[in-house]
């Protein structure tokens, strides 16, 4: 089956370790030799810039990850493929590995629509608002005044659905969310469980995840094992959740995006990108084959809209 995942930080790794073998380091719970044992897969790759990098200096670490991606893994791998549109993805051959850029965070563009415009051009597709906290464009997750979208904010989520790229919702805070949904053309949430089943400021509330199908939105549910469960969870609690939002009416709406190499402690059963054979054969122990097929590729494709 093909895989579709909207989230991994493996660029904020190899920034971090830039002589990091990308192919067979075991620190990696993504790595090219795993993305190569799957047909054509689909893997996002977050630009994450760190709290403790300064302001001032967040943009030029982000086009530094770009730069090492570029570098080390299009340059060095010519099977992985950066994706930029559809078409791009219905070209790829079954042994290449379709490769999107998100950023993770509007930090790195500041107050400047043109640093976004750069990021663009380089081949970045979603845009998350915020991580977890403030930034110019809206308040995160873990801010307690939950303030939402700024002027710029709106005036970024505009450019967004002008270029037809995803609006990522994941980490805004509930105020940022509803008002980001609000004007958003093409939202989702690239990793994020429910908080019904597991009360983390990470989670989206059921309001917010039924708001969201309707405006056609993807919730990435993601391998974080305090988002999943508040003890410690194994691949039935996943399961879970994918109950919960096929409850809700989520059966088109439901992806996965394993924040893998976001995380350092795991769920039992899915420690690397490996393991999405043992969830995907507890799916089709829970799920009929087509059904199973949508949550692990064909939702997230459908919502692409460049």
């Amino acid at each position: 089956m093909q895989l579709f995942d909207a989230h991994c930080d493996m660029l904020y790794k190899l920034w971090r370790q830039p002589n990091i073998n990308l192919e067979t380091d075991k620190s990696l719970q993504v790595s090219i030799s795993k993305l190569s044992k799957k047909k054509k897969p689909i893997q996002c790759f977050a630009i994450f810039v760190p709290e403790d990098v300064p302001f001032i200096h967040r943009y030029h670490v982000a086009l530094e990850q770009v730069s090492l991606f570029q570098q080390k893994v299009l340059n060095k791998y010519p099977e992985v493929k950066l994706l930029k549109t559809k078409s791009d993805i219905d070209r790829l051959h079954d042994d290449d590995i379709g490769a999107i850029l998100t950023l993770e965070g509007c930090d790195a563009i500041g107050d400047d629509i043109n640093q976004l415009d750069v990021f663009y051009q380089l081949g970045v597709r979603s845009v998350g608002l915020t991580w977890n906290y403030a930034n110019l464009v809206a308040d995160g997750a873990h801010e307690t005044r939950n303030g939402g979208l700024t002027n710029f904010g709106r005036d970024v989520i505009n450019y967004l659905n002008n270029q037809k790229m995803w609006t990522d919702l994941s980490h805004a805070s509930e105020k940022s969310f509803w008002e980001a949904l609000e004007i958003a053309s093409y939202p989702i949430a690239s990793h994020s469980n429910v908080y019904r089943l597991c009360p983390h400021v990470r989670n989206l509330r059921d309001e917010q995840i039924q708001a969201l199908f309707k405006k056609n939105g993807i919730i990435g549910i993601t391998f974080v094992p305090f988002f999943t469960s508040n003890v410690k969870p194994s691949i039935a609690d996943l399961l879970d959740h994918i109950d919960y939002l096929c409850s809700l009416g989520g059966e088109n709406n439901i992806g996965f995006g394993s924040d893998f190499d976001g995380i350092d402690e795991t769920i039992n059963g899915l420690a690397t990108y490996d393991d999405y054979d043992t969830l995907i054969n507890q799916l089709l122990i829970h799920y009929p084959e087509q059904l199973v097929q949508k949550f692990l590729y064909h939702n997230f494709y459908q919502s692409i809209p460049y």
